[in-house]
């Protein structure tokens, strides 16, 4: 609004001239000078000059009060349309921010009891009973209704299969499919429902030192944690390929190796370790981690900081303390081998449709 527009109220002084030329009508000209020198200019009543002063001032203060009107208009409004804009995207983050499997919460993020927590439950015992004997292992949870990853050096040959969960409850399961190859296996449990599940994550994304935890049943003790980090990437592992039961060291149709001491044997860097892998052997590209791995963690899940699961765990180096075949071992150290996950997650549908390479 131009304030210097003229002020006089409707019907006073009413004259031809132009209201421009009063002096009075621009502050700067109100003075005694200008007023003598307005040709034919009508000098304002002694009460005009005060009421047009009050008018003046009254203007200003409406003007601020309008506009504290429209603010406050536009201020509720922009309230209401903020709220409602935080309402949807809240709506929208819960309705579309499901994960599938386990997540670990942002408070406990990055630390190794955070993601035990979170993991733990969805990480089995498995335990395999075959003419020559028992062995135990470790296998993921994958779908509520029982779906379970482990190798195939764990179910290899087994008559029947035991699946404690981490709350002690047990299943009976069945073998879905086996990739030798790979030395992966899937397993159904019966009768199961609302299980916790792990998340799978990227193997792709996995870099040499990263931190990583390690979950298992070594020696039969269930929902065992390790910690360490990836020592190395792709490492060319060659284990035994068993899917008739004729491989292995007498270990009768590949069980009793996660038991009574003996190990499932693999060829690293042109050397044997762990026994002999018999004639029958594969090679896959294995992530390479100083967390401890011992007897009874194959099958078991080598997780991130996120908790997500990036390799199976399948080898470990566990040198004996006396001569080989004594079935005595001297534990972990720190050479561990697991199948990345990407490996796992290219498989599922055959291991789903019951086939293996």
């Amino acid at each position: 609004m131009d304030m210097t527009e003229n002020l006089r109220p409707s019907g006073a002084h009413s004259t031809d001239q132009d209201p421009t030329s009063y002096p009075y009508a621009s502050p700067s000209a109100y003075d005694g000078t200008a007023y003598n020198s307005a040709a034919g200019g009508y000098p304002p009543p002694p009460a005009y000059a005060p009421a047009t002063g009050r008018r003046k001032a009254k203007r200003p203060v409406a003007l601020l009060a309008a506009v504290a009107i429209a603010a406050g208009v536009i201020g509720g409004g922009t309230a209401t349309l903020v709220g409602q804009l935080n309402g949807q995207d809240s709506a929208a983050t819960g309705s579309g921010g499901a994960v599938n499997g386990t997540t670990v919460s942002q408070s406990s993020k990055g630390t190794v009891a955070g993601v035990a927590e979170a993991v733990s439950p969805a990480i089995v015992e498995i335990g395999a009973a075959s003419s020559a004997g028992k062995s135990t292992g470790s296998g993921v949870v994958i779908t509520e209704d029982g779906e379970i990853v482990t190798n195939n050096h764990v179910i290899s040959g087994a008559q029947q299969i035991q699946v404690t969960l981490s709350t002690g409850k047990t299943y009976t399961a069945d073998v879905v499919g086996t990739d030798p190859d790979k030395d992966l296996a899937l397993i159904k449990l019966r009768d199961a429902s609302g299980l916790k599940t792990a998340t799978l994550g990227d193997s792709s994304k996995v870099k040499v030192g990263e931190e990583v935890v390690a979950i298992g049943s070594p020696e039969g003790l269930t929902g065992t944690v390790t910690s360490g980090i990836v020592s190395a990437l792709d490492r060319d592992v060659t284990v035994a390929k068993d899917d008739s039961g004729s491989s292995g060291q007498g270990q009768g149709q590949g069980q009793g190796r996660q038991g009574g001491g003996q190990e499932w044997p693999f060829e690293f860097g042109g050397q044997q370790f762990n026994g002999d892998t018999g004639e029958e052997t594969t090679t896959y590209k294995a992530l390479q981690t100083d967390a401890s791995l011992n007897p009874g963690n194959s099958g078991g899940a080598l997780i991130n900081m996120d908790g997500e699961i990036i390799g199976i765990n399948s080898a470990m180096y566990a040198p004996s303390s006396s001569a080989a075949g004594s079935g005595s071992s001297a534990g972990s150290v720190g050479l561990g081998f697991a199948i990345p996950v990407n490996t796992l997650k290219a498989d599922l549908d055959t291991l789903r449709a019951g086939n293996g390479s």
